[in-house]
């Protein structure tokens, strides 16, 4: 059972990096292609522009070093193991 969980966790965080690359992805189109991108991918640029402006800048700052250090501790492990 245990086994089943910690399986499931770590195909979970997979897909949530996965998305996150993905967005990024759109994001760096975005800032290079600018609206000749495409509708999607302006829209979820649009989508994460409206959600950095409604968080605040503190928070925000603190959710992407938080992240940061999160992929670097994980990467290094990665290497160890």
């Amino acid at each position: 059972m245990w086994k089943f969980v910690a399986t499931a966790k770590q195909v979970l965080w997979e897909f949530v990096e996965l998305g996150f690359l993905a967005v990024l992805a759109l994001i760096l189109v975005h800032l290079l292609l600018g609206q000749a991108a495409g509708p999607y991918v302006a829209s979820v640029a649009d989508n994460v522009t409206k959600f950095s402006a409604a968080t605040s800048a503190g928070m925000l700052g603190i959710v992407i070093v938080l992240g940061i250090v999160y992929f670097v501790l994980r990467r290094t492990s990665w290497s160890k193991s």
